[in-house]
């Protein structure tokens, strides 16, 4: 099956970069471009594509109007800043992930392929920094049942980053096993996705885990 992926951005050099990047990967092609969110919501309509994928910043209609609009159309963000205040917005008005504009083919594809296959990828380089600047100074919340010992684990990787793959490896578990306490998170927390996991986490620290340095 091929992925079918619309892409928004202003600048017209960056969308035909993201553009080429993504029709040179395998199983994915590039149904349709636009230059503001407007343009891509539109588009996103007529189109149907698999997911979007959105800069935050785009004139008309940001992109975070844009998701908010489509949802539950996947959509991943992305930003030229790792600190930038609306990447946080994006993700509460649904972006299944995020990533920086530099962060190159391999890491867009499984982008692309994660949002689309209902899970969500954060740039591992920056999680852990954005997500604590914008915890700062939130209330805590309690779990609506508290969690395993497990969950906690499954938690703490969630937070950093790492996709159901990457956290099967890293804890032993199956993929199967991973999905049945990611839902699990989801409802006890509650979140409507992995993002939304991974703010309650920077929201509710400290976690349990190994840190990435």
């Amino acid at each position: 099956m091929t992925l079918r992926v619309l892409v928004a951005d202003d600048q017209e050099i960056v969308r035909t970069g993201l553009a080429m990047l993504l029709n040179s990967r395998p199983g994915i092609e590039v149904a349709g471009v636009a230059a503001d969110g407007r343009e891509a919501v539109a588009l996103a309509r007529a189109l149907h594509p698999d997911v979007c994928l959105f800069d935050i910043r785009m004139p008309v209609l940001d992109g975070i109007e844009a998701t908010r609009r489509l949802h539950p159309l996947p959509v991943v963000v992305i930003t030229t800043f790792d600190l930038d205040e609306h990447v946080y917005a994006a993700l509460q008005a649904g972006a299944r992930g995020f990533l920086l504009k530099e962060a190159g083919a391999e890491m867009l594809d499984q982008a692309v392929r994660a949002a689309a296959s209902g899970d969500a990828l954060i740039a591992p380089s920056i999680t852990a920094r954005l997500l604590r600047t914008f915890a700062t100074g939130r209330a805590r919340r309690r779990p609506l049942e508290p969690l395993t010992e497990r969950e906690e684990e499954v938690l703490a990787v969630v937070a950093r980053g790492r996709t159901n793959r990457e956290i099967a490896d890293e804890l032993f578990i199956s993929l199967s096993t991973v999905k049945t306490h990611i839902a699990s998170l989801m409802a006890k927390l509650p979140a409507r996705n992995r993002v939304e996991i991974a703010m309650w986490a920077y929201d509710n620290g400290p976690l349990s885990g190994k840190e990435d340095h």
